[in-house]
């Protein structure tokens, strides 16, 4: 009887081993015990979590330093979850194109307040160059003519 009470709890505390660590929820300990996290890298993962809990898998890599995706599945096959979510390469780049999406958006965006702000586009341009990279010409000024002798005579 003993033994079968010493079998099941070794065995419960092997499947708590092996339970998913959420990387928003976990301690420091936690973090430890995944095999490919250290003290390091468990300090840097709550240093990152103090701004703000992690979104997702793309949110994780893009903030933690020195992880990756080869990491991140590693991680992720050793129990580390974002929001009780395994890795996943696709969901990473579908992420990723949305956040390039957005920043061509945003880019767009800037170009044409850029423009506005130059002159309403086509008064700063014109045929593709613009007007404000021209010098102006100075005109060459004449010089009087000298007063001669005899005018000079005539004023008198």
């Amino acid at each position: 009887m003993f033994k079968k009470i010493l079998l099941i709890i070794t065995l419960l505390y092997a499947a708590a081993a092996f339970a998913a660590v959420d990387v928003n929820k976990a301690t420091a300990a936690e973090l430890d015990g995944v095999k490919g996290i250290g003290p390091g890298l468990s300090t840097k993962i709550l240093d990152e979590r103090n701004h703000g809990d992690f979104k997702d898998w793309s949110d994780f890599i893009a903030r933690v330093g020195g992880v990756g995706e080869k990491t991140a599945a590693r991680l992720s096959a050793e129990g580390l979850t974002v929001n009780g979510k395994k890795f996943s390469a696709a969901a990473v780049a579908k992420a990723k194109a949305k956040a390039d999406k957005a920043e061509k958006a945003d880019k767009k965006a800037k170009d044409a307040q850029a423009t506005d702000k130059n002159g309403a586009g086509s008064k700063g341009k014109q045929e593709g160059k613009s007007t404000a990279a021209v010098p102006a010409v100075q005109q060459p000024t004449t010089a009087a003519p000298a007063a001669t002798a005899a005018d000079t005579a005539t004023k008198k």
